[in-house]
């Protein structure tokens, strides 16, 4: 293990936890890599997100019913 990284304490689901412990062994790496990958993925997509929010955010908005009309007029719904 990483000399830089920090212990935390998590509370797992027991079948959440029981998957990752299959996972582990399936795939020969430790639990915490399993969990450490599945938090890292989870926050770059949190990162897409807000820059897309961030790209997108002085577009004007729409209602839904604006957007159903136009749907309906472009033949799409």
């Amino acid at each position: 293990m990483k000399s830089n990284t920090k212990r935390t304490t998590i509370y797992l689901d027991p079948d959440l936890h029981r998957a990752i412990r299959l996972k582990a062994a399936e795939t020969g790496r430790p639990m915490s890599a399993l969990i450490q990958e599945a938090v890292k993925i989870s926050l770059a997509e949190d990162a897409i997100d807000l820059a897309a929010y961030e790209e997108r955010k002085d577009e004007p908005r729409l209602t839904f019913e604006e957007v159903a009309k136009k749907l309906r007029k472009n033949g799409k719904i």
